[in-house]
């Protein structure tokens, strides 16, 4: 099972998709899934309150988990992390016009979960490409 499968599959055992996304990566994050899902639990729901898609925020946290040099002295990645997640951004933008969770979810009779389903897996894979490299089959 892929990252997008694996993202999916959590959301589906009640993970929230933050917590579906930031989970799929604990193996190229290096860090153990308890503490990943903790750490993404209010990111769910648009940060609590329909804001930025959990999607998107785990991006942003997958990012800087695996990229951060860690370095609280005198940190070098900053800017590295940035432009990974300015990328992340702009591609999820461009397939789905908008990162706000309240937006996204407008549906057309469709149930929520279904359609958070598909920016779960966007997001997973906006990320394996990204980080490492992977693309869908059919991309260029």
């Amino acid at each position: 099972m892929d990252r997008k499968e694996l993202a999916v599959k959590l959301h589906h055992e009640k993970f929230n998709c933050a917590q579906a996304v930031s989970c799929a990566f604990c193996n190229v994050m290096g860090y153990d899934p308890a503490t990943v899902f903790k750490l993404a639990e209010a990111f769910g729901r648009g940060m609590g309150g329909e804001r930025t898609c959990g999607a998107v925020s785990a991006m942003a946290m997958v990012i800087g988990m695996k990229e951060s040099d860690g370095n609280l002295d005198d940190p070098k990645t900053k800017q590295h992390c940035y432009r990974l997640m300015n990328l992340a951004t702009e591609k999820f933008l461009k397939k789905h016009g908008s990162v706000t969770c309240s937006e996204l979810k407008r549906t057309d009779g469709d149930p929520v979960q279904q359609i958070c389903d598909g920016y779960i897996r966007d997001a997973a894979v906006i990320l394996d490409e990204l980080l490492l490299g992977i693309k869908e089959e059919g991309e260029a």
